[in-house]
């Protein structure tokens, strides 16, 4: 998505023939390998692979703007031509899978806040909206805002974390009513979300 200070971001690839490209193994290690600076020479190298077999996958790379160029060295009187990776991470946008992609239905939005389906259509929303809106951030040169708020709740039992859902509840309700202004002059609306899964364990249940 964007590339300045050295941070590189996390792209969304929603391209169809993009994605097919990436699911070649060696491709997809080649990329990974040049999360730092590095040559066919170097990345072959590291991987076990030839110099030629890499410098095709890197042409590839290159040209559909996955790897860009940092800087050119002579080298045995050739040159040698240094890339590095313009994100740190892929992820593979939800409408690849077409019409199998999950979507928000309003008919879910009764039972919302216990349905895991709508929790993961939301979540596949939110990767495709924050994706698709990156992207136009950096075409534009401009900062997109976000907020995240990530943290872990150890319940006590199963009616603490229902009062806690309650009181989470009537409080974004209260600050939804305080802060929304249908009628703005240059106002922009954004989606909250919240929401909560238990945390994966490798323990066996109890």
């Amino acid at each position: 998505m964007s590339v300045g200070n050295n941070l590189r971001e996390i792209r969304v690839i929603d391209d169809t023939d993009l994605a097919r490209l990436l699911l070649d193994p060696l491709r997809s290690r080649v990329l990974a390998a040049l999360t730092v600076p590095g040559s066919a020479s170097t990345v072959a190298a590291q991987l076990g692979e030839t110099r030629q077999k890499v410098n095709h996958h890197l042409r590839t790379l290159e040209e559909h703007g996955l790897v860009e160029l940092v800087e050119e060295r002579p080298r045995r009187g050739l040159t040698e031509r240094i890339v590095v990776a313009t994100a740190d991470a892929l992820l593979f946008a939800p409408e690849l899978a077409g019409h199998n992609a999950p979507n928000v239905r309003e008919s879910d939005r009764d039972e919302a806040r216990w349905s895991t389906r709508y929790l993961l259509a939301v979540a596949a929303r939110l990767l495709s909206e924050v994706g698709s809106l990156a992207h136009r951030a950096r075409a534009a040169d401009q900062p997109l805002a976000t907020l995240t708020i990530d943290t872990e709740i150890r319940f006590s039992s199963a009616a603490e974390r229902a009062r806690f859902t309650e009181a989470l509840a009537d409080a974004v309700q209260r600050l939804a009513a305080e802060f929304h202004d249908e009628h703005a002059v240059g106002g922009r609306r954004h989606r909250l979300i919240i929401c909560a899964h238990p945390t994966p364990t490798t323990e066996e249940p109890s």
